[in-house]
């Protein structure tokens, strides 16, 4: 056990410098919410709160907007890192990426609306209007962030 700044905490966390990706990926899965970082023009960061899904593929998936920052970041320099925080306030996994985007869902049956329905399924399940879900989505200008990571860091707690 120790303190830190007069709260007894369970367990030293681990802190490697450089996690194994696949510990990160790991903490993504169990919890999908996050903070994507993007990099704005004039190379500062740009914080967003998201919702993450893990697919089969260790890819990261993420749905947003045409009209975001954090897609105009992306499209000028495709890269990220997220943040996923762990079971306590200490322990976290950044997970540095290669962004790739998809196409905007421009027709309800497009592979880019599939894509957002699977995402969707797998972060919230069925929805009670796939037809009106698909709609929304090319209608918003939706497209999903996929990110490959290539370096991890973080505490296990």
């Amino acid at each position: 056990m120790r303190t830190h700044h007069g709260q007894v905490t369970s367990a030293e966390p681990v802190h490697t410098d450089g996690m194994e990706i696949v510990d990160a990926v790991r903490m993504a899965r169990a919890n999908a919410q996050s903070v994507l970082t993007t990099l704005k023009r004039d190379g500062l960061p740009q914080l967003s709160n998201v919702l993450h899904a893990v697919g089969e593929d260790d890819v990261i998936r993420i749905s947003t907007t045409a009209g975001r920052a954090k897609y105009a970041n992306l499209v000028r320099r495709p890269w990220a890192a997220l943040k996923v925080d762990g079971k306590t306030f200490w322990s976290y996994a950044v997970l540095e990426a290669d962004v790739e985007l998809s196409e905007l869902a421009a027709r309800p049956d497009d592979a880019a609306t599939d894509e957002l329905v699977e995402l969707y399924r797998a972060l919230s399940g069925e929805h009670d209007d796939w037809s009106a879900y698909r709609a929304a989505m090319v209608a918003d200008r939706r497209l999903v962030v996929r990110l490959r990571p290539n370096h991890a860091y973080g505490m296990l707690g």
